[in-house]
């Protein structure tokens, strides 16, 4: 009776998490991007994905989702909201969303450990003197940085440069 367990135990798990990992999960598309080949940027795109496609979501790969549909592909993370219905006003609040680990709970649960601009934030930015004025506002002289060091204890040391 003991063996006979020992053997049903490791058969029943097989068969409560197998249906788990072939299941795929609905989603659907915050904004227009490529379907690459590979979970990579510089990948074969073997398609596009346009603001609210339904996707079916196979697996993840760091920062990239395996989708099934419309078109068998890998998609940015980023790109993509997971469940099934298209909320309202899809836009980029959403991704940021997302991006924060606030979707859904209002708490922090994950991030993805991908942050930034992406290629059309880059193209739309606007120079703002405002702002470099006030990155600009947080230098100190060279004395200044010396005497923090020392109150902190801090010690200088030589780091050699990565060879090419």
């Amino acid at each position: 009776m003991r063996k006979f367990a020992i053997f049903l135990i490791p058969f029943l798990l097989t068969l409560t998490i197998r249906p788990t990992l072939a299941a795929t999960e609905p989603g659907f598309a915050l904004k227009a991007d490529e379907i690459k080949a590979e979970p990579f940027r510089d990948a074969k795109s073997v398609g596009t994905l346009a603001t609210g496609d339904k996707v079916e979501i196979i697996k993840r790969d760091g920062a990239w989702l395996m989708i099934s549909s419309p078109k068998k592909g890998w998609v940015k993370m980023l790109s993509i909201r997971r469940g099934g219905t298209v909320a309202s006003g899809a836009t980029l609040s959403g991704v940021a969303a997302l991006a924060s680990g606030r979707a859904g709970t209002g708490k922090i649960v994950s991030t993805t450990g991908i942050r930034g601009l992406n290629e059309e934030e880059l193209k739309n930015a606007k120079f703002n003197e405002k702002e470099v004025k006030t990155v600009e506002s947080y230098t100190v002289s060279k004395g200044e940085a010396e005497k923090f060091a020392t109150q902190g204890k801090l010690k200088a040391r030589q780091v050699a440069y990565f060879d090419n």
